[in-house]
């Protein structure tokens, strides 16, 4: 995607999930969100350890599992999250980042990946988890129209099959996109969800 500035889009991606993690309340956290089976309080502490594994790969820690360990949901789930967005989008903005080598384990152990190819990886988790939170709260993410257009590629890119069964898997298997589906939904429902729900 060499016309676009990835990591332009990622932080746009990034900033639309700040927003609406904001209007998080203490008791939103046990709703439950189209990323099951975990509640939302489950989700932001994990979309907020992502925050640092990510950061952490930029700099050359990926391989550490433990930057990937979600500790306990912090007392203002908010202002961690605000905090641990701020810190990947710095960590991503650095001088030859793009040409870095990323060891994202959860991906996979044996490779390390490109620091554009991890940035899209980054970019499509947020946009899907925009989604999430949204959906937990009855909201729908403020998502820039250049920001789905890549999400969607990203996501048209992943493979599906048995392997999204697994235990740990990032997506679930693909379902139908719904006839006349805009972009978010279609990218959603290519990664395992299901635009209509709860239903």
């Amino acid at each position: 995607m060499p016309h676009h500035d990835i990591r332009e889009l990622d932080s746009q991606a990034v900033r639309a999930s700040v927003a609406l993690v904001s209007r998080v309340t203490a008791g939103d956290l046990d709703k439950p969100t189209p990323c099951s089976p975990w509640a939302l309080g489950e989700l932001l502490a994990h979309m907020t350890v992502q925050h640092h594994g990510f950061a952490a790969a930029a700099r050359g820690g990926g391989a550490d599992p433990e930057v990937w360990q979600a500790p306990a949901l912090a007392s203002d789930p908010a202002a961690a999250y605000a905090e641990a967005a701020d810190l990947v989008i710095a960590a991503f903005a650095e001088d030859g980042l793009l040409d870095r080598e990323f060891s994202l384990p959860e991906i996979a152990t044996s490779v390390t990946f490109p620091g554009r190819q991890a940035i899209c990886f980054h970019l499509v988790d947020y946009t899907v988890h925009s989604w999430d939170v949204a959906r937990s709260l009855g909201l729908e993410p403020d998502l820039d129209a250049s920001v789905l257009a890549i999400a969607l590629k990203i996501a048209e890119a992943v493979p599906d099959g048995p392997s999204r069964l697994e235990p740990g898997a990032a997506f679930g298997p693909g379902v139908a996109v719904p006839a006349g589906a805009g972009t978010l939904d279609r990218i959603v429902s290519l990664l395992g969800r299901s635009p209509a729900w709860p239903r």
